[in-house]
């Protein structure tokens, strides 16, 4: 068995969680914004996590090699990282074939006992390769480009017999359900009241240090509620639309208008200037 001792993915994490700040673990559909989110934790001298969808992998297989000679290259802390890994079969070829820190071993759509006997399983073939794994308890709702909707399974929220079984189960990193949703919550961001921070403290008390903590559905949040999930223990902060949608807005205006180069230049520099706007809200910058 490798050990987890110099694993990218927890070195960043346990860097944040001693120093009380959350680094952004940033999806990628292409190699514009892959561009970008690398150019962004350069800049900034930040730590950066890369997230890869499982279905990115089948539609632009030569991306993850990429991001990982960019993590290889880097001269700030990054790592690559596997969202929302729901096959088994294709967990499997992940671990096998490609260079990868970590993933996200996610059978939330099955029934708790079987849920948690699936994660415990491939988390022993993960740690077997010196990759760690995130996991996700209760059931957090809807979905994004790139996953699979939870459609009419219903949300659970985390409960503490919950954080006990996956920290039995093994894993590295705990995503809560804590009220987030995947997809959006619309342009002033989620509800009052719709995230229990007091639920996701009492997690990160219960947890003592022995698992990191996940956010997960970060579109359209403000500031201040970033920052308060920091404050209640979350450091691996999961975000796609919040820093790619400026880029999909330059597509929608531009794209008809201007040279494919200049329109490829405009994305990265508006998803790079997000990026580091919010690299400094969650304050990693200057931290690598």
């Amino acid at each position: 068995m490798i050990s987890l001792k110099e694993n990218r993915t927890l070195r960043i994490l346990n860097a944040a969680a001693a120093g009380k700040y959350g680094v952004l673990a940033a999806i990628a559909y292409n190699i514009e914004q892959l561009e970008a989110l690398i150019r962004a934790a350069e800049a900034k001298r930040s730590p950066l996590i890369i997230q890869l969808f499982p279905s990115t992998l089948t539609q632009v297989p030569l991306l993850a090699h990429a991001a990982a000679h960019a993590v290889k290259a880097a001269t700030v802390p990054l790592s690559l990282h596997i969202d929302h890994a729901q096959n088994e079969a294709q967990i499997h070829e992940i671990i096998a074939t490609l260079p990868v820190d970590s993933v996200m071993v996610d059978m939330s759509h099955y029934e708790e006992a079987e849920n948690l006997e699936k994660t415990e399983h491939l988390t022993k073939e993960c740690h077997a390769k010196g990759i760690a794994v995130e996991a996700e308890s209760g059931r957090i709702n809807g979905g994004e480009d790139g996953i699979a909707d939870t459609g009419d399974l219903e949300a659970l929220f985390t409960s503490p017999e919950d954080v006990d079984k996956f920290i039995s189960a093994g894993i590295d990193i705990l995503a809560p359900s804590v009220g987030n949703v995947h997809g959006d919550y619309g342009p002033s961001g989620p509800a009052e009241g719709q995230i229990h921070f007091d639920r996701l403290e009492a997690i990160d008390k219960q947890i003592n240090n022995r698992l990191l903590v996940a956010l997960h559905g970060t579109n359209d949040f403000p500031a201040e509620v970033m920052k308060r999930c920091i404050r209640a223990g979350a450091i691996k902060l999961n975000v796609n639309k919040l820093l790619l949608e400026v880029g999909n807005e330059v597509l929608r205006k531009n794209a008809a208008s201007t040279p494919l180069v200049k329109l490829i230049d405009q994305q990265i520099e508006v998803i790079q200037a997000e990026t580091e706007r919010w690299m400094d809200i969650c304050g990693s910058s200057g931290k690598a």
